[in-house]
């Protein structure tokens, strides 16, 4: 049991991730924590033809899939170099995955990064907001076109798209979107700030997704407070992060825990798409999410996306 703990409602992997058989997913992110969780339980308990694991670096990736291999030997799990802080390697990866596979059934944008130094991505956006938001955004725009004709099948399958945010959206700035820093590398602005900032969008990406494209199923999770390298920065910020870790620590959710929100999101026929949710299948509550759920902000907040994203296709 973590901080914001695991409770609401029951969800047992084994039990109740349903035969995914022939279905294809994409995990970004896929190869470490809450992300490697992930890819192991579909790949145990809803066998799809193929799982794609994004991955930054194809020798953890490799080594990932291996580990999850010896006891899901028949999984088919296929490396997908992802890099979320470079637009060519995002529009290298939608590439390689559209050259492999003509359906994506879920696609759970899982990756991230938090309470990192002052830093810009390749494009020059402030490195969590671009990495955790306009990377995700630019990915999911380059595959929306084999989400949404997977959705139209005459099967009707069950497409999902499964964004990680988290409670720390509430420490976004009050208004919710603040333009005016993220073209710089942040350090004028508080680490935690930027971080807020950059989970609210990644909320209100969902809640905008939803509405527009209502053959999808489409979720916002916090999987809680979990022991993952997400805080490893901490371990480098002083004293202070170091400490806030160390009395955390009896608290913290493990991986396995902490995946299941983001599992139940992927496959439960109790979601509602647009929601957001706690831990696990709990509607969210709390700092952040009156923003969350204002869908002229999420307007505004997709609209400005897709204005920095114009002229990226493939």
């Amino acid at each position: 049991m973590g901080l914001f703990g695991n409770s609401g409602v029951s969800f047992d992997p084994a039990k109740d991730i349903p035969s995914l058989a022939g279905k294809v997913v994409l995990v970004t992110g896929g190869n470490a924590g809450l992300g490697k969780v992930s890819v192991a339980d579909l790949a145990r308990y809803g066998k799809p033809a193929k799982i794609f694991m994004g991955a930054r670096n194809p020798q953890k990736a490799e080594a990932a899939i291996a580990d999850i291999k010896r006891t899901v030997p028949d999984a088919d799990i296929v490396p997908l170099q992802l890099d979320l802080s470079s637009f060519e390697s995002i529009k290298s990866a939608a590439r390689t995955f559209l050259s492999q596979s003509d359906r994506l059934d879920i696609l759970m944008l899982n990756a991230g990064i938090m309470a990192t130094p002052p830093g810009q991505t390749a494009e020059g956006y402030e490195i969590q907001f671009g990495t955790n938001h306009v990377g995700h955004f630019l990915l999911t725009k380059l595959l929306l076109p084999v989400l949404r004709a997977t959705a139209a099948r005459p099967e009707k399958p069950d497409v999902r798209v499964v964004v990680l945010t988290s409670a720390g959206m509430g420490m976004a700035p009050s208004s919710g979107f603040d333009e005016s820093w993220l073209r710089t590398d942040g350090r004028a602005v508080a680490t935690w700030t930027r971080y807020g900032q950059s989970k609210l969008a990644n909320a209100l990406m969902a809640r905008e997704l939803a509405r527009r494209c209502p053959e999808i199923t489409v979720a916002a999770v916090h999987p809680g407070t979990v022991n993952t390298a997400l805080g490893d920065p901490l371990k480098q910020s002083g004293i202070l992060g170091r400490a806030v870790l160390l009395l955390a620590s009896p608290f913290l959710a493990t991986p396995e825990d902490g995946a299941k929100n983001q599992l139940w999101a992927a496959v439960s026929q109790n979601v509602k798409s647009g929601e957001y949710y706690m831990p696990v299948g709990v509607v969210g509550w709390g700092r952040g999410t009156t923003n969350a759920r204002n869908d002229e902000l999420a307007r505004r907040v997709w609209e400005w996306t897709e204005g920095e994203l114009k002229g990226q296709e493939i």
